[in-house]
C-alpha cells in the first residue's frame, strides 16, 4: 500500500510547484486564479488570499469539469490555476489530478496558506 506521503512525493514529480514568492508575484495577475482548497474550518479561522477561489479539495473535480453540475465558470477560462491548502500536501494532489483531467496551466505552492502569508499575500477573511 502506498503512504499518503508516497503519494505526494509522486505528484510533487509531476506538477508545477512555485515557492510562495513565486506565487505572490502572480497576485493580480489577470491570467492566474488561486485556488483555495482548504476545507471551509481552515479558511474561516484564518482567512484567505485576497481574491482567490475557496473549493474545498473534496468538490474541487467537480468544479472543474465543465460536465458537472456544479462546475464554476471561472475554471473555464483556460487561465493558470495556482492551487494552494495548509502544508502544501492536499494542493500537491489537486493538481495532479486536474493534470490528469487535461488542465494545461496548474500549480501549487510548496507550503502552502503560511507561506503565502509570510511572503506577504493580502490575506481576506470570509
Amino acid at each position: 500500500m502506498k503512504s499518503a506521503k508516497d503519494l505526494v512525493a509522486e505528484a510533487s514529480r509531476e506538477i508545477e510547484t512555485l515557492s510562495a514568492d513565486e506565487a505572490v508575484k502572480r497576485l493580480g495577475d489577470a491570467d492566474t486564479i488561486f485556488v483555495d482548497v482548504r476545507e471551509g474550518e481552515e479558511v474561516r479561522k484564518s482567512g484567505k488570499v485576497k481574491g482567490a477561489v475557496h473549493v474545498p479539495r473534496g468538490f474541487l473535480e467537480f468544479q472543474v469539469d465543465p460536465s458537472s453540475p456544479t462546475h464554476k465558470a471561472e475554471f473555464s477560462a483556460g487561465k493558470r490555476l495556482v492551487l494552494y491548502c495548509g502544508s502544501g500536501n492536499r494542493s500537491a494532489l489537486a493538481a495532479k489530478t486536474l493534470k490528469e483531467m487535461g488542465v494545461e496551466h496548474v500549480a501549487h505552492v510548496d507550503g502552502g496558506f503560511p507561506t503565502l502569508e509570510k511572503a506577504g499575500a493580502d490575506v481576506e477573511h470570509v
